[in-house]
């Protein structure tokens, strides 16, 4: 797909992988609209980029349904969806305070697994009512899961489960949509420097990066950006989880 002119939604747009494949994909001529909670850095990024931002809570169907109605009637049918909105919990199945509470859990699957589905399901709907591209193409769907989903270490049962729902759905829903015209992949990152882990102290950053087996460091958001890029580029990438992690394999620890 040529991005010049089409349409992309960023969820979790604000800042992390999902503001910097809003600025990869604003480059390379598409108009980016940002789903995010956080409304201050949002209207920044959105700002600097000349993009949309819309004030989305992903887990909602009411939320995502109007943000997705601003997209079209302000910059038009979305082609592109990156799903980049998360959260992490850590917590162990029964800790030194009991079994894990319940909703904890649930938290994290409804951003990261549902809130997942509920913005393809949406954005499908309005890409496949647009005109065909080459190869009778609509639209493409990039959403992130994580090493976690394979390689989960302990206190990530949650985050795994989430991430590993991610990995899993990508092929049925190429299936699904492939009449439609809608591609869909999922990218898999190890270690990023995201928000999160810029919270924590520089020595710590070294370590986690001199864990990976080659480049030797963390991986930056443009890393991603650029990956997810060539995905919307590249028509016959589809049903298929890549795992961008420098040979990275999680201890359990």
């Amino acid at each position: 797909m040529d991005l010049k002119g089409q349409v992309a939604i960023v969820t979790g747009g604000a800042s992390g992988l999902g503001a910097g494949t809003a600025r990869e994909l604003t480059k390379a001529g598409a108009k980016c609209a940002l789903f995010d909670m956080q409304e201050e850095n949002g209207q920044k990024v959105a700002q600097e980029i000349g993009g949309l931002y819309c004030k989305v809570d992903v887990s909602k169907a009411e939320s995502v349904q109007a943000a997705m109605a601003e997209v079209v009637s302000k910059l038009g049918g979305p082609r592109i969806l990156v799903n980049c909105a998360g959260i992490g919990r850590a917590g162990r199945t029964v800790g030194k305070e009991g079994p894990l509470p319940l909703e904890q859990f649930a938290a994290v699957i409804n951003v990261n697994l549902i809130g997942t589905f509920n913005c393809i399901r949406l954005f499908a709907a309005e890409a496949g009512k647009l005109a065909p591209l080459t190869d009778n193409e609509r639209g493409v769907i990039i959403n992130t899961a994580s090493v976690a989903a394979f390689d989960g270490q302990i206190g990530q049962a949650a985050y795994s489960a989430s991430k590993g729902g991610v990995v899993g759905m990508t092929l049925p829903i190429a299936r699904d949509l492939m009449d439609v015209g809608i591609r869909v992949c999922t990218i898999a990152p190890g270690l990023f420097m995201t928000p999160m882990m810029a919270g924590l102290p520089e020595k710590a950053q070294i370590s986690l990066g001199q864990s990976v087996p080659f480049p030797k460091r963390l991986g930056t958001p443009e890393e991603y950006a650029r990956l997810a890029r060539h995905i919307c580029e590249n028509p016959m990438l589809n049903g298929e989880t890549i795992r961008l992690d420098g040979a990275l394999r999680m201890a359990p620890r």
